[in-house]
């Protein structure tokens, strides 16, 4: 059973890619929990522009409904996530975007980032914040 208190989690792009191609541990969390109110989902800007941007990549077109299933779900996150303006500008990475993501967990004091990106997430924690692939995070969220 799920904890009642909702939690911040930052979620990488990659998982949202995943979330839309195959209905996997990226799916279920994205649809089943996020969806259901399970965790508070945190974004920036940036972050927001980065979901935008990939989203929008047209090597997806081979996957049906990719882009309509994509436009919903960015609605959804649009509406549901809250947004924040991290003040620390962060090089520990050596990807810009993953500092973006390391960033914003600090700024919301995110409890987890969910991530796919196990290559440059070399690290399992950042200050408070737990860094879990999504196969991680939904096998602790389903172990309360």
């Amino acid at each position: 059973m799920l904890c009642a208190v909702i939690q911040n989690v930052v979620i990488d792009t990659n998982v949202l890619v995943s979330a839309l191609i195959q209905r996997s541990y990226p799916y279920r969390i994205v649809y089943e929990q996020f969806l259901g109110n399970a965790f508070q989902l945190c974004v920036s800007e940036k972050l927001l522009a980065e979901y935008y941007q990939v989203l929008a990549r047209p090597k997806f077109s081979r996957f049906p409904d990719f882009f309509l299933r994509a436009e919903s779900l960015l609605a959804q996150v649009e509406s549901r996530a809250v947004r924040y303006t991290p003040s620390l500008e962060l090089r520990i990475i050596t990807d810009a975007d993953d500092n973006m993501i390391l960033e914003l967990a600090d700024e919301c004091a995110a409890d987890f980032i969910v991530t796919g990106n196990i290559n440059d997430f070399t690290f399992s924690e950042y200050k408070q914040t737990k860094i879990l692939t999504p196969k991680e995070f939904w096998e602790m969220l389903n172990q309360r």
